[in-house]
């Protein structure tokens, strides 16, 4: 039962950890995809 309750606050602490860094890193598809030259406005 020890073992399986660190298992569930290392998962927590990787989790909460990787979302931090994604968020913080600006690492968004509207952030890497986001492009104005391939937007057609007029024919």
């Amino acid at each position: 039962m020890k073992a399986f309750l660190a298992a569930l606050f290392a998962l927590v602490v990787i989790t909460v950890g990787a979302n931090q860094i994604l968020v913080n890193s600006d690492f968004s598809s509207s952030a890497v995809t986001a492009s104005s030259e391939n937007v057609r406005l007029s024919d």
